[in-house]
């Protein structure tokens, strides 16, 4: 299962985008607000959604964990102690850890990127504790995915998809949707 963080402010895009992608692909996802007691988040640009758990809800069995960059949202991730806890634990784990936009910066904050590769919103390069920056649309290294903004969405999601499902139905999903991208399937 694939937990997405939701938090106030987070680029609906980033969001929205890979989850789609994942379910189409038959992977189960479930989005999970920061704020406890709450399932309604607001995107950045206005959008109300119900997200399926609160942080108490939490299952222990995700395989993957997706953080949408976004301004406020991304610093609302990283005020989440419920957030860095769980990335940490994902990594001890071994599960895959993806972020998108300004996102990155949540796992560095977490110290989960040292060693990788990433990328990153232009500008953001220098808020990560990385082995290397690179500008691409997404970027692999090891079990950590990163995209650079919300125009990287849907290859962000591919990218996802491939990790878990494998690049045959990556490229299955990708043709179903006609979507002509995809540097990383």
């Amino acid at each position: 299962m694939v937990l997405v963080f939701l938090a106030d402010g987070f680029e609906e895009v980033e969001a929205v985008t890979p989850v789609d992608i994942l379910r189409r692909g038959g992977v189960p996802v479930k989005t999970c607000t920061v704020t406890p007691g709450i399932r309604e988040v607001r995107g950045a640009h206005g959008i109300l959604f119900t997200a399926d758990l609160t942080p108490e809800e939490l299952p222990e069995d995700e395989t993957c964990i997706l953080l949408p960059g976004g301004m406020p949202g991304t610093l609302n991730l990283k005020a989440s102690g419920v957030v860095c806890d769980r990335i940490r634990r994902g990594k001890e784990r071994g599960v895959w850890l993806t972020a998108i936009c300004a996102a990155p910066t949540v796992l560095s904050a977490c110290g989960v990127l040292k060693g990788e590769k990433a990328t990153c919103y232009p500008g953001m390069e220098g808020e990560l504790d990385c082995e290397e920056t690179l500008p691409r649309q997404v970027v692999v290294s090891g079990k950590v995915i990163t995209g650079r903004g919300p125009g990287a969405a849907a290859d962000f999601g591919f990218a996802i998809l491939a990790a878990l499902k494998g690049r045959e139905k990556a490229e299955q999903v990708r043709s179903a949707m006609c979507y002509a991208g995809g540097e990383n399937l």
